[in-house]
């Protein structure tokens, strides 16, 4: 049953008790959970609220304010809408490498209190059932992109850096639209408009952990209404999940930020452009490395540290890829074209038919996925239309190459575009401002920046790869991210819009949220899913691991749940 609170009457004769389990939020790590419990078989009744609608809403557009202090962080990134930031997403992700996921005694929080095993077993559930690569896919040495990289000019044999893959499936997933079925199913509700403002608790007789209990909704019409539940499980994003559970009465250790970690360890991956590299050879195509599609899907292959080389200094993983620069680089009719194609599934599905099997290089940094400031500006077909008029000329000559040219212009430069891996720091939070939101509850004020090491693991990358750009014949790299003085201020500034921590997963309740099972420390039954229960962040798109993790939670809620029936029929 689905119901949209903002229509008259629409909580009228609504039965909002005694739910098996309240889902709050429908992005990837709400919605993966829900299907993994309908697919176990379980007849759990479950109540998923969503504060937006099946579309973007003026008024819940306006709950996405969040205050920042340090790295920007962009509205867009915090969608309230069915499906969530995967509307928005590009879908490029890739898995955490091995060092992420490992002790580092030189971070002052690092590992994670899950096998590797189950972590993996999560990413082939995430190819199999929701699209993504398979995990042998993303290793340079099993990838389908092989026999890509084995066609190109360049066969660079790496000594001081690494590859590492990147994929995207050809049309990226939107979960609220492939997996708007779960809503339909006769032991599901969904509620619109429906914002969760904060939960409440309570000590069960005899109890040492608190219990939730019911979850305070708001309405855009400043309805209030509680929903109870025997389990609730919040999924809102890696902002938004700390700012809720802030927001709420409680004393339990996952929930007193004095006491625990609730709001710290925000992460992100600050990118931006810094350096160019001038090619030895000018070239028309290096798909491996510039980007292309293939066997459906998009990719490149980036460069980092290796690991050793990470533990001998100390560093985090950052990576950068490989962006050539044509004639219409940054021409803003060009990326108005490409997103008005992309948004036409009728012109893209033609367009993917006259190709056929044949491998698509990428011939512009937005045909990768890779997002632009248009996402935010969220143009109309009309304004996207009328942006491309104006920059004619460029956008004709891009048409002309992409269809026409089938070799392309000559490349002679390729920018570097740096993607950065945030270590967790106490001092990097979530925490609640004075502001409001329109319902009266405090908004979310996100504080963090990148540390010295952050940047001084980008600089050492940067500081590695000129001098093994030219020992395998790719070029100079002209770049100023080495040596000192440190550039000052910082270039790699931008949010990536991948919000991690706050609420982090680990044993100890000083320095995490949640347990290895996503359970919050000292209460019985309240569960978090999504990027902010990740120990460290990586520097990939966290989705893959979000969908991975989701996919391992369902399996214990489905297993709980089945418990909890049996033991109310008992």
């Amino acid at each position: 049953m689905i119901r949209d609170l903002s229509e008259p009457g629409a909580a009228e004769a609504l039965d909002l008790a005694d739910f098996d389990l309240v889902v709050i939020g429908t992005g990837p790590a709400g919605a993966v959970v829900v299907n993994e419990l309908l697919l176990a078989g379980s007849g759990a009744r479950i109540c998923v609220l969503e504060s937006g609608r099946r579309r973007p809403w003026a008024f819940a557009d306006r709950l996405r304010k969040a205050p920042w202090d340090g790295i920007r962080i962009k509205p867009h990134s915090r969608e309230r809408v069915l499906g969530g930031a995967s509307t928005t997403w590009s879908g490029l992700s890739s898995p955490m490498d091995p060092i992420e996921l490992a002790d580092r005694p030189w971070l002052e929080v690092s590992g994670w209190p899950i096998p590797a095993d189950e972590l993996e077993s999560g990413y082939a559930a995430a190819a199999e059932r929701y699209r993504f690569a398979a995990p042998a896919a993303f290793d340079p040495a099993t990838s389908g992109l092989a026999d890509v990289r084995a066609k190109g000019p360049l066969q660079p044999d790496w000594q001081a850096v690494e590859e590492k893959l990147f994929l995207a499936a050809e049309e990226a997933q939107d979960f609220g639209k492939e997996l708007a079925h779960i809503y339909e199913a006769p032991n599901v509700t969904l509620l619109f408009d429906a914002s969760v403002k904060e939960l409440e608790f309570e000590m069960p007789p005899g109890g040492t952990e608190l219990r939730a209990t019911r979850a305070v909704v708001m309405t855009s019409s400043g309805q209030r209404l509680t929903v109870t539940g025997r389990n609730f499980l919040v999924a809102t994003g890696g902002i938004e999940n700390a700012r809720l559970l802030l927001n709420s009465k409680g004393d339990a250790a996952g929930l007193d930020p004095e006491r625990g970690a609730l709001g710290r360890y925000m992460m992100n991956h600050p990118k931006n452009y810094h350096g160019v590299l001038h090619l030895a050879a000018p070239t028309r195509s290096l798909p491996y490395f510039f980007g292309c599609i293939w066997q459906g899907f998009a990719g490149y292959g980036g460069l980092r540290l290796p690991d050793a080389v990470q533990v001998e200094h100390r560093l985090v993983n950052s990576y950068v890829r490989f962006e050539p620069l044509f004639p219409w680089s940054d021409n803003r009719g060009v990326e108005a074209l490409v997103h008005l194609v992309k948004r036409s599934r009728f012109l893209l599905t033609f367009w993917r038919k006259t190709k056929k099997d044949e491998l698509i290089e990428l011939r512009d940094y937005s045909e990768t996925g890779d997002d632009s400031e248009l996402d935010e500006e969220q143009l109309s077909y009309f304004g996207l239309v009328l942006r491309l008029l104006r920059h004619l000329p460029s956008v004709l000559f891009y048409i002309k190459s992409r269809i026409l040219d089938r070799g392309g212009p000559l490349v002679k430069r390729v920018r570097l575009r740096n993607f950065m891996e945030m270590e967790p720091r106490r001092a990097n939070r979530v925490e609640l401002s004075d502001e409001t939101d329109e319902h009266g509850y405090r908004l979310p004020r996100v504080v963090h920046d990148t540390s010295d090491r952050d940047r001084d693991s980008l600089e050492r990358l940067h500081a590695a790869l000129i001098g093994e750009l030219e020992r395998v014949g790719f070029g100079r790299l002209e770049t100023q991210l080495h040596g000192a003085p440190r550039l000052d201020p910082w270039p790699i500034d931008q949010d990536a819009s991948h919000h991690i921590g706050t609420t982090r997963m680990g044993n100890d309740p000083a320095t995490s949220v949640v347990d290895s099972d996503h359970r919050v420390h000292g209460t019985e039954n309240l569960f978090v899913s999504g990027a902010s229960v990740f120990p460290t962040s990586g520097c990939a798109n966290p989705t893959y691991t979000i969908v991975a993790l989701a996919v391992r939670l369902g399996a214990r809620l489905a297993k709980r749940l089945e418990a909890d029936r049996a033991g109310a029929s008992a």
